[in-house]
């Protein structure tokens, strides 16, 4: 496996990746994943790949979102079959080098808990939401863990903002 930029002239890997996103979230980009893939690749944003076998396995993205300083990642996406296997840790890696690289201090992302696998989904958090957010429980393999052991933080959470009891966890990390 090698981390790289994104080929954005490859359109094979255009159209994986387009694949990718809609497998993995059909309710997103199912119908819709190509344009996606045009934003994620617009100049001014970082496209990293993970490539096994000339194939693309693995895809980060990020953005400037507070002048250079403040990126956001979106997304961190891998084929099925090659999850837990340190592609994404090496994605994330090479992305924060390369946010960095362009005067990137906060790199942050937000991971929506819409299947219920978090303790603070299905329930109202307002009554005393930092104390859920102190307390939270993974339920169901939610990749907020994934995020916390590469020295991400949660630094807050939007209730509700995916249906009633479906909220959205904003995690960062100082670069």
């Amino acid at each position: 496996m090698y981390i790289t930029a994104f080929e954005r002239e490859n359109v094979q890997f255009q159209h994986d990746l387009a694949e990718l996103l809609a497998q993995t979230w059909p309710q997103s980009y199912g119908e819709d994943s190509l344009a996606e893939v045009a934003r994620l690749l617009e100049p001014e944003k970082i496209a990293i790949a993970a490539i096994v076998d000339e194939e693309l396995v693995g895809f980060a993205g990020a953005a400037p979102m507070y002048g250079k300083t403040g990126w956001e990642l979106h997304p961190l996406v891998i084929v099925k079959q090659h999850q837990r296997s340190g592609v994404g840790s090496h994605l994330l890696h090479y992305l924060e080098k390369e946010v960095k690289s362009q005067g990137g201090i906060t790199l942050y992302l937000g991971t929506d808990d819409e299947q219920d696998q978090t303790s603070l989904s299905g329930k109202d958090l307002y009554p005393d939401l930092l104390t859920e957010i102190r307390n939270i429980q993974n339920k169901a393999d939610h990749p907020y863990t994934f995020y916390q052991k590469q020295g991400y933080q949660i630094v807050g959470v939007l209730p509700d903002v995916n249906g009633w009891g479906k909220p959205d966890i904003w995690m960062a990390k100082r670069l």
